[in-house]
C-alpha cells in the first residue's frame, strides 16, 4: 500500500472515529431540554449517571448533515462538513499557503482533531492548531448586540465542554502536543492577544452575531491570501447576518461557497480555480 493510500486510509477512520458513524451510524441522540424543570430533572439524572436519550429514524443520514446533537461522537458538524474541513486543510498544505489553523468554538474538540490529524498524516511539523473556546459554553446575550436578542445558548449545559475533557479527546486519538495550543475565554477577551503571524485555515462555530464578529474581526485580517474561511452556522440568522454585515463591510467579493444546510466557507484572494470546491453543485470540500 503507497504512502498516500495510508494517509487516506487514516483520515477517512478518524473521520468515522469522531462522527461516530464507524458503528453504522448508530448514536443516541440527547435532547436538551428547553423548560427549567426539564433542564433541572436532567441535571439530577446525569448526576445518578443516566441521561434520557433516543434514536432517530434515518439517524445515519442525519449525523451525515450534522442534524444531531449526538452523546457518543466527538464532534457534531456531521460527515459532509468535517470532510469538507480536511479537503480545505489539504488545500493550502498542497498550494502552500502560509499559517497556522484555528477554530473558534470546538465543543469536544472534533474538528481541531481533525485538523491537528491532517497535520500528522502530511508530516507537516511547523503549523499549529489553535483550540480557541470558552470551554463552559456560550455567553448570555449581549445588549450591544440586537441580532443575539433571545438567545439562550448559554442556558445549555450541554454545549459546555471544560478543557480538560477537550484535551482528553486529543488523547484519544494520540494527538495531543506542541502542535495544539489552547487559548481558553471569550472570543472577545482571547482572541485580540493571539500571536500567530497569519492563518492558512480559521473555522467559526460560535453561533451568536457576537462570536462570530469577534472571530471575524479579530481572525480574518491575518488570514493569508489563498486561506480559507469556514463558517458552521451560517443558518443560524445572527450568525448569518454576522456573516453578511462582515463581508459587507470589508468589500469581501469572494463567493460564499455552500458546504451543506448550515456550513459556507469562501477563500480568501484567488481568482483562480479553487481546488477545494467542484466536486458536486455546493462545494467539493463537502
Amino acid at each position: 500500500m503507497s504512502d498516500p493510500e495510508i494517509r487516506t486510509r487514516y483520515l477517512d477512520l478518524l473521520e468515522r472515529s469522531l462522527t461516530h458513524t464507524l458503528y453504522a451510524g448508530a448514536d443516541a441522540v440527547g435532547y436538551p431540554p428547553r423548560s427549567r424543570i426539564r433542564r433541572l430533572l436532567l441535571r439530577l439524572l446525569r448526576r445518578r449517571g443516566l441521561v434520557p436519550v433516543r434514536i432517530l429514524p434515518e439517524q445515519e443520514r442525519l449525523q451525515r448533515e450534522g442534524r444531531t446533537w449526538p452523546l457518543f461522537a466527538h464532534t457534531m458538524i456531521g460527515v459532509e462538513r468535517l470532510n469538507s474541513l480536511r479537503r480545505c486543510v489539504e488545500t493550502v498544505l498542497a498550494d502552500g499557503v502560509p499559517g497556522d489553523l484555528i477554530e473558534a468554538g470546538v465543543w469536544r474538540g472534533g474538528a481541531s482533531i481533525l485538523m491537528r490529524g491532517v497535520l500528522e498524516a502530511n508530516g507537516v511539523t511547523d503549523r499549529t492548531v489553535w483550540v480557541a473556546d470558552s470551554f463552559r459554553g456560550l455567553p448570555e446575550p449581549s445588549s450591544a448586540y440586537p441580532a443575539d436578542r433571545g438567545a439562550d445558548w448559554h442556558t445549555a449545559d450541554y454545549l459546555a465542554v471544560s478543557l480538560d475533557e477537550v484535551k482528553a479527546n486529543f488523547v484519544r486519538y494520540g494527538l495531543l502536543d506542541d502542535q495544539v495550543r489552547f487559548v481558553e475565554g471569550w472570543f472577545r477577551d482571547t482572541l485580540p492577544a493571539l500571536t500567530a503571524e497569519s492563518w492558512a485555515v480559521v473555522r467559526l462555530d460560535g453561533d451568536m452575531y457576537e462570536s462570530t464578529m469577534d472571530a471575524l474581526v479579530n481572525l480574518y485580517p491575518r488570514l493569508a491570501p489563498g486561506g480559507f474561511l469556514i463558517v458552521d452556522d451560517y443558518a443560524i440568522p445572527s450568525c448569518r447576518q454576522a456573516v453578511d454585515d462582515f463581508r459587507q463591510s470589508e468589500a469581501i467579493e469572494e463567493p460564499l461557497e455552500t458546504v451543506d444546510w448550515t456550513g459556507v466557507y469562501w477563500r480568501r484572494g484567488t481568482a483562480a480555480s479553487n481546488p477545494a470546491s467542484g466536486a458536486t453543485n455546493t462545494s467539493d470540500v463537502s
